[in-house]
């Protein structure tokens, strides 16, 4: 086989850089300058081990959770680093998704790096195509991370043979309901089997005043929300792309756009929102499509506002459609390999059934590891209170995300601006869509080869 000249090779190693650095606040001339530093092992963020845990490796997570999963997590790097001698983790919060993925490749680019990152769905495509992560294998005995995580959730950070995202908050969209509005309303008291069944009830729903507010139907996600209607547009028989190939201006996304367009500025039942959540807890909305780590928040609103909350699968339209979502743990290559090994050690400690379970119970994430739902914890909480056992049941009929959301830089963002086009605006969801379909075509165009070449 013929290898590559030194000139293709420097070329790739470019275009893995750009792509590094694609929608991360970082243009080429900002990766090229700092080509001279993105080789070699990488330094540790700020900080030091406190004279209690004194001697042990120090390892620096760097995390997206704030309350209420900041504090589940604190709880079990606390109980990891009493348990044993030889490590000390330190958990330092970095923002959302986006932020830290963006911290992440700066401080890559400085040769200074977290030795645990947690990276979402969409993110963790960046660092495996700039050839930046780690993969956890050879962490690992043979058969270990099978034998432990749910294999569709673990299949997902797959790719060549090697895992390079391991599962840890991950969720699925649910359909969230407010039961006591429903029955007050007259509907049954139950999820919808179909979107056109729920539009049927919203004539009775939306009928009610709680607080002296009018009750809406349901809101959308100002930030991110494109995650949600990445299910819409499968529902209405869209896509945003066949693998690489952009769709989202055809067919179902363009109607299921239309469909939430018309909520808005014809019936006036639905809206955008900076925190849907907390509009379903206050009774500002009946129902509500978000993520599986909603669930306390949310549990905790309805409680506290004397309502009962339920969950379901999602409705349907021309089909049933659901996809996966979350955050994962990253391991970047450049960390020396004792820093590795001692982060391997604490992603074992949070695989254990228990530990999963806990997290699960604490923070209303899906449990990645399914010996979890045996544990006393989760299997009590999962009797007493079947919201908890809604997300378990629908994985099984999940899928990963379009590939163009997934793996083209910024496409998530600009999925999302176009959405909040036709939830502000009022724009048409052809016009919105068909704007940011050009603008996803240039991406794969640009970083297709890349991608295709890393599949």
């Amino acid at each position: 086989m013929t290898r590559p000249s030194l000139r293709e090779q420097a070329a790739s190693a470019l275009g893995r850089r750009r792509l590094l650095g694609a929608g991360a606040g970082l243009g080429l001339a900002a990766a090229l300058s700092a080509c001279g530093q993105t080789s070699g092992t990488v330094a540790q963020p700020g900080g030091s081990v406190p004279d209690k845990y004194r001697g042990r490796t120090r390892v620096v997570m760097w995390s997206t959770f704030a309350d209420p999963v900041g504090p589940a997590l604190q709880k079990l790097v606390d109980a990891f680093n009493a348990e044993q001698r030889d490590v000390y983790v330190e958990v330092q919060f970095q923002g959302s998704y986006d932020e830290c993925a963006q911290k992440a490749v700066i401080s890559l680019l400085g040769a200074q790096a977290p030795d645990l990152c947690v990276l979402s769905d969409v993110k963790w495509f960046k660092f495996y195509f700039g050839d930046a992560l780690e993969p956890w294998d050879d962490y690992f005995k043979p058969g270990e991370l099978t034998r432990t995580y749910h294999p569709k959730l673990l299949s997902e950070g797959v790719l060549k043979g090697h895992t390079w995202w391991l599962p840890l908050a991950r969720s699925t969209p649910l359909f969230y309901y407010n039961k006591t509005l429903f029955k007050k309303a007259g509907v049954p008291v139950r999820a919808p089997e179909s979107y056109d069944e729920l539009y049927d009830w919203s004539h009775h729903i939306t009928k009610q005043q709680v607080g002296g507010n009018k009750v809406a139907l349901e809101s959308y996600q100002k930030i991110d929300g494109d995650w949600q209607f990445q299910c819409s547009a499968w529902q209405w028989g869209g896509a945003y792309s066949k693998g690489l190939e952009v769709t989202i201006d055809q067919g179902g996304a363009v109607e299921a756009g239309e469909w939430q367009r018309k909520l808005i500025f014809k019936d006036k039942i639905a809206h955008m929102a900076d925190d849907p959540a907390t509009e379903l807890g206050n009774q500002l909305t009946a129902t509500l499509v978000t993520s599986t780590g909603g669930m306390q928040k949310i549990s905790g609103l309805a409680q506290a506002n004397g309502w009962e909350l339920g969950t379901g699968f999602l409705p349907k339209k021309k089909k049933f459609a659901v996809n996966t979502g979350g955050g994962g743990l990253g391991m970047f290559k450049r960390v020396p390999r004792e820093r590795k090994e001692a982060a391997a050690e604490f992603v074992r400690f949070l695989a254990r059934p228990e530990n999963s379970a806990q997290w699960a119970v604490e923070t209303g994430y899906m449990p990645v590891v399914p010996s979890a739902v045996k544990e006393p914890v989760l299997a009590k909480l999962m009797k007493s209170n079947p919201n908890y056992t809604t997300a378990v049941r629908q994985l099984e009929l999940t899928r990963k995300g379009d590939q163009v959301r997934m793996m083209i830089p910024n496409a998530n963002v600009d999925i999302y601006i176009a959405l909040q086009r036709i939830w502000s605006g009022n724009t048409p969801a052809q016009d919105a869509f068909s704007a940011v379909a050009d603008q996803l075509r240039k991406g794969v165009d640009r970083y297709g080869p890349m991608i295709k070449e890393h599949l």
